[in-house]
């Protein structure tokens, strides 16, 4: 890293100027003041004056020379003073227009440009804060790094075994769905299989969620945007939860407006999204009559979206953790349906993939997840995506 002396400004050059200019004009007007008063002490006091002409006409220099004037003697002294005190004061103001760029230095440090360094040189004790704040920022800067290759290292470790346990998952369920089948099984046979049936669904369950949370949390992972026709994905992720609404007597509705809002978005991702959040309405919202799906433009770059139900309110002290991974309302009910407590941290991992943001409300009366996403209108030549 280059050092360098810190540059000042036209303004602050200015600044300094206008502080001269104010100081010399101040020690003026005090040496006139100082000046003024001594010769009137000296014109009223007969005998002072008459000690200053002995002092004159005592006081021999070298080859005979007498001080006749005391006044340029006090005025050489007292510009003398001046200069000490102009150059004190023009220095003063230099360490603080000093300090104040290496606060504007740290700043711009503090806004997430990590590989910027202090580089300025001074003479005070000022360079032993700017060498702190470099020191500081270089072991944060390797906390993280370090932190982020841990993280990176577990998470590629959990994706490893999340999709390496898949395929035995896979062979297990099917061995005991053939063992449901057999009829030849005595009935505590068949509750045995059926319970590890179940358990090993819960597992793949996990498996396939930690291994797309994992996935998806990734900075390599790379979001496919095209333009998405709204209206139509929200009307067919509806229809594939229609059975399932049917049997738990709740109705799935989709309202938009306008009716041809289009957004930029990775399709597949995106679904995917609503699929966890209706799921986690027919599994959770315990007493609800209906589930809707709602989309309108609020702002020229912004969609909301609607994912809301009348069913059982969640806890207020749940609602800040609920987008958190492994977060469960209620563990017990979660078990039962076989949660995995990742639907939501793979939601809002999404959301962030599409630069937008998610929120939940809870009452009585409606439980709402809300979803900003940016958009813009397809073109006309443009063929949105629909699925």
């Amino acid at each position: 890293m280059k050092k360098k002396r810190v540059k000042l400004t036209r303004r602050e050059k200015s600044e300094l100027f206008a502080e001269a200019v104010v100081t010399i004009i101040l020690l003026l007007l005090l040496n006139l003041s100082v000046i003024i008063l001594i010769n009137l002490a000296i014109l009223t006091n007969q005998s002072l004056e008459n000690g200053i002409y002995f002092l004159k006409s005592t006081l021999i220099f070298g080859n005979g020379l007498h001080i006749w004037s005391w006044q340029r003697i006090f005025v050489f002294f007292m510009g003398c003073g001046d200069m000490l005190v102009l150059y004190w004061r023009l220095l003063r103001r230099y360490h603080q227009m000093q300090l104040r760029h290496v606060i504007q230095e740290l700043h711009y440090i503090a806004e997430g440009h990590f590989d910027h360094r202090i580089s300025f040189v001074v003479k005070t004790d000022l360079q032993k804060v700017i060498d702190s704040i470099n020191f500081l920022v270089d072991s944060t800067v390797n906390a993280m790094n370090e932190e982020r290759q841990i993280e990176q290292s577990k998470d590629d470790l959990i994706t490893n075994v999340s999709h390496d346990i898949r395929t035995p998952l896979t062979s297990i369920i099917g061995y005991l769905g053939l063992l449901k089948a057999d009829n030849s099984l005595t009935a505590d046979q068949l509750k045995y299989v059926d319970i590890a049936y179940n358990k090993a669904g819960q597992m793949k369950a996990l498996a396939n969620d930690l291994f797309d949370y994992t996935t998806l949390n990734s900075t390599k992972t790379k979001v496919n945007m095209a333009p998405l026709h709204l209206t139509s994905m929200l009307e067919q992720v509806a229809a594939g939860f229609e059975l399932e609404a049917e049997e738990k007597n709740i109705s799935l509705n989709v309202n938009t407006k306008p009716d041809d809002l289009v957004i930029d978005a990775d399709a597949e991702k995106l679904v995917r999204v609503f699929n966890n959040l209706i799921s986690n309405a027919l599994k959770y919202g315990h007493g609800a009559s209906f589930i809707n799906l709602s989309a309108k433009k609020i702002k020229a770059n912004l969609v909301e979206i609607r994912v809301e139900n009348d069913g059982e309110a969640i806890p207020k002290e749940a609602l800040q953790k609920i987008f958190e991974r492994f977060y469960r309302v209620e563990t017990s009910r979660n078990t039962k349906t076989g949660g995995t407590g990742l639907g939501l941290a793979i939601v809002k991992e999404v959301i962030d993939l599409h630069h937008g943001k998610i929120t939940c409300e809870s009452n009585d009366q409606l439980t709402s997840f809300i979803i900003h996403l940016p958009f813009k209108v397809a073109l006309p030549e443009s063929k949105a995506t629909v699925l």
